[in-house]
């Protein structure tokens, strides 16, 4: 109701009929005043129901219907939104919130089904990439492109959600302005990698009987198909607990509290529980703590997975079990200090070194100027610091730091010595790590994906060829030319057939370590058209004039004119023609050949020259059919605008009328023959040379 209501509230010394509008409102504020639920809410983490705000949001998949059987009541704040001008309020009233990462882009379908069709739901979807979950509650007009999504609050009830027949991504609440809204958006675009959290909001009053949520119908992917595993089990000190990190994050449900979704080999203690800290605030996990019966001494166990108390392995958010059996093998080493023995895969100039760990180091014990390490090798290197990502103290990656990318391609030793701190580095069991223990690496040349160009200019193609020198052991080459063609060749050669303008090559090399690209631009300018305008009927009296619109970069024209004439000026001298000898006229060929530097090209015009322009109109015709004198009509009228030619009979009769000299009269009327006698026509043009304006008039004979 709040949806409405507001409108009342804001609206109501609007300019619209005054008694039923405040009847309409008077209404409204009973209905909501006695559902004292709605107006006394208590806020959704006071409750204390994980899904009810964006912090503790339920993880879902799209492969399976997500159902409430109810919905407790609270409310949250206000919402985000683009509804300004409609005066509601939007807020996360009764609300469940739902989390999901793209993995595939398209658009997303999805249908929000009530237990009871009266109820209204409402719904919002945000991209949340990069976001803390609050964001949806900040009003912030620079934040409305970046998360707002899709979104329907529409008052009206029974199923919403999103379909491929809507029009619009976002509808706002009911009001008078806009009292029933579509209660279905359109699908939105969801992008792949991106994480969205979507609301679901229970606006009916106290009947909180929940709903079900389905996804289908659009071209994205929500389903992880990642199948869910084991990843590694790190031991604490004593080795009396185990943290077991999972590959992906799965549901907390699943997991038996009792430690029986694992066994240990060899079984030298037994598993007496198991917590993950992520389930005190939300649905899903991604690590778990396991307690063994007493502390295992050094060496290699496997942890491996099995169907627990509660009949399942850990299962995924997707409802996809870890394989029975599937397993990690892991070491102890009690009395023993952290190995200085895994080293992060090193890229293309490296400017840090990234040092792997099995066990956690004790952040202090790293001395910030690097002094704990040393690099030797083919080039001089030198170390200038070291930090660890550090949590409550301890990390297991250092990061050391160099004075500059090591560019060229060599062989390298990582030391670890004693710092000027006075240690190597502890681990946090307090053993420290013996000084001279190394490991070694391996860099590779940077590369370049400069290339040399030869433009070849031809009359009927043009010739790019392109080429990298493969320096630096560069094994493989992706040309993009032109936007469209794709080569994998070390030199490419790409023709154009008549196809100017400006190219684009694009290069990207490689030698499986170091990657470059290189972009270059052509312009192709030598297209050579010929082309001009000339009269396409020419009077005998007048001159004929040509005009030259060829294109390219031209050197010479030659023009022939068909009368015996040429020229070799871009702008030719105007021509004269003799009268036709015949009322049919007569066709002169026109050509124009124009040069370039290495082509030519020709275009070819035809124009008729005429016997005569002189307009008159005949003084009888034989409308019989012979072909000769059928027809009535001013003659020659080439040079006639706003031309007007009627024809009337001895009783003053309009039989014809044209604008259009070339329509001509049969002698007929509606498809009638008139009779043999005298008609009168009268005649106004407008002479388009000399904006001269004539009317005649006179008699013409029919003769039959």
């Amino acid at each position: 109701m709040i949806k409405m209501v507001t409108n009342c509230i804001i609206d109501i010394f609007l300019p619209v009929n005054t008694y039923m509008f405040l009847r309409f409102c008077t209404i409204l504020f009973l209905i909501c005043f006695i559902n004292t639920n709605l107006f006394a809410q208590l806020p959704c983490d006071s409750v204390g129901i994980l899904g009810q705000t964006p912090s503790t949001a339920f993880p879902v998949c799209g492969s399976s219907v997500f159902t409430q059987t109810q919905v407790p009541a609270c409310v949250n704040n206000f919402i985000l939104t683009r509804c300004i001008a409609d005066g509601n309020t939007y807020q996360d009233l009764n609300p469940f919130w739902y989390k999901f990462t793209c993995f595939q882009s398209g658009t997303l379908g999805f249908v929000i089904a009530p237990k009871q069709q009266t109820d209204d739901y409402d719904w919002q979807l945000f991209d949340v990439t990069g976001q803390d979950p609050n964001v949806v509650y900040t009003e912030s007009t620079e934040l409305d492109s970046i998360i707002l999504v899709s979104y329907n609050w529409s008052g009206n009830t029974g199923p919403t959600g999103t379909n491929n027949s809507a029009d619009s991504l976002y509808e706002c609440g009911s009001s008078y302005i806009n009292p029933n809204p579509p209660i279905f958006s359109k699908m939105p675009n969801l992008i792949a990698g991106h994480n969205y959290l979507l609301m679901i909001s229970h606006f009916s009053g106290s009947n909180q009987s929940g709903y079900s949520l389905s996804f289908g119908g659009g071209t994205a992917s929500i389903t992880d198909t990642t199948p869910p595993r084991l990843q590694s089990v790190s031991p604490n000190c004593d080795g009396s607990k185990l943290t077991l990190l999972l590959n992906k994050k799965m549901k907390c449900s699943s997991l038996a509290r009792d430690g029986s979704d694992f066994i240990l080999s060899p079984a030298v203690a037994t598993i007496t529980s198991v917590t993950s800290s992520n389930c005190s605030s939300g649905f899903d996990m991604d690590s778990i703590v396991i307690t063994l019966s007493g502390a295992i001494p050094g060496g290699t166990y496997t942890l491996s997975a099995k169907n627990g108390s509660d009949g399942n392995t850990l299962i995924d958010n997707c409802d996809n079990g870890v394989p029975v059996g599937d397993s990690v093998v892991f070491k102890v080493l009690l009395n023993q200090p952290t190995p200085f023995d895994s080293l992060a895969p090193v890229g293309c100039a490296p400017s840090t070194l990234k040092l792997v760990f099995i066990k956690n180091i004790v952040c202090s014990s790293i001395a910030a100027n690097g002094s704990d390490f040393v690099v030797t090798g083919t080039n001089p290197v030198t170390v200038t610091g070291a930090s660890g990502n550090c949590s409550n103290g301890l990390t297991n990656i250092i990061t050391v730091q160099l004075s500059a990318p090591i560019k060229l391609a060599g062989n390298y030793q990582l030391t670890l010595a004693k710092g000027t701190d006075g240690n190597t580095i502890i681990d946090e069991c307090g053993r420290e790590t013996a000084a001279g223990a190394s490991i070694a690496f391996t860099t590779s040349d940077t590369v370049s994906a400069a290339f040399t160009s030869q433009v070849l200019l031809g009359c009927k193609q043009d010739t790019i060829v392109v080429a990298n020198s493969g320096n630096g052991g560069i094994n493989t080459w992706s040309w993009l030319v032109d936007d469209s063609v794709v080569y994998a060749s070390q030199s490419v050669m790409a023709i154009y057939k008549e196809n100017y303008g400006i190219k684009t090559a694009l290069l990207k090399v490689s030698n499986g370590v170091c990657t470059d690209t290189s972009t270059q631009s052509f312009t192709l300018n030598n297209k050579l058209k010929a082309q001009f305008s000339s009269p396409v009927l020419l009077c005998p009296e007048d001159a004929a004039i040509f005009k030259d619109s060829s294109i390219g970069n031209i050197e010479t024209w030659y023009w022939y004119f068909g009368n015996g004439n040429t020229s070799n000026s871009q702008v030719p001298p105007s021509e004269m023609y003799p009268p036709a000898a015949t009322t049919d006229g007569r066709y002169y060929p026109i050509e124009l050949v124009v040069h370039d530097a290495n082509c030519y090209d020709t275009s070819y015009h035809e124009m008729k020259v005429l016997n005569s322009c002189y307009i008159a109109v005949a003084t009888a015709f034989t409308p019989n059919g012979d072909g000769k004198n059928d027809y009535l009509y001013p003659l020659n009228a080439y040079k006639a605008v706003n031309l007007e030619f009627r024809v009337f009979n001895r009783w003053g009769q309009q039989v014809f009328e044209t604008r259009d000299w070339t329509r001509k009269w049969d002698g007929t009327i509606n498809g009638n023959p008139q009779s043999s006698g005298v008609y009168v026509w009268m005649l106004s043009y407008t002479n388009i040379d000399t904006g001269q304006k004539f009317s005649q008039k006179g008699t013409t004979v029919l003769v039959r």
